[in-house]
């Protein structure tokens, strides 16, 4: 028993690290829109503190940070906004072509199951199959602007 927690420790530590990567270069970050300028450090903090324990599956390979992609753009302020259409970060052509919004339901289907909702996606998570975590994560993506 006592040799299958560092095997476990080992492969989470090599999970994480395998989605790390060079956040791609920011060229939208002078074009901050409306959602940008009203977000502060203290209200960015305060979004943080209510994070929701599944979140930890997304932070590790994306940001929520306005502009500061990583391995997948930045989650602040996607709430409400098209599919592809976040500034600074280089989206798949399925993912820009797919004309979804990320609403509640939107976001519900796609957690479950990236590669279904836009098959070609950069995104290869599995999926989240609790459907209250994955309410959890919406409800505290609509606070990340």
């Amino acid at each position: 028993m006592s040799q299958k927690f560092p095997l476990v420790a080992l492969a989470t530590l090599a999970l994480t690290l395998s989605a790390c990567g060079s956040p791609p270069e920011d060229k939208g970050a002078d074009k901050a829109g409306p959602a940008a300028e009203t977000s502060t450090p203290a209200a960015t903090t305060a979004a943080a503190e209510k994070k929701p324990l599944a979140f930890a599956q997304c932070m590790s390979c994306h940001a929520v940070e306005p502009g500061k992609h990583g391995v997948g753009p930045s989650l602040a302020g996607v709430y409400g906004t098209k599919s592809g259409e976040l500034a600074g970060y280089a989206f798949s052509e399925p993912m820009k072509q797919a004309g979804l919004t990320w609403d509640d339901a939107t976001l519900d289907a796609y957690l479950t199951n990236p590669m279904k909702v836009v098959p070609g996606t950069k995104m290869t998570y599995a999926g989240m199959a609790d459907p209250a975590k994955r309410k959890d994560v919406i409800e505290y993506m609509k606070t990340l602007k």
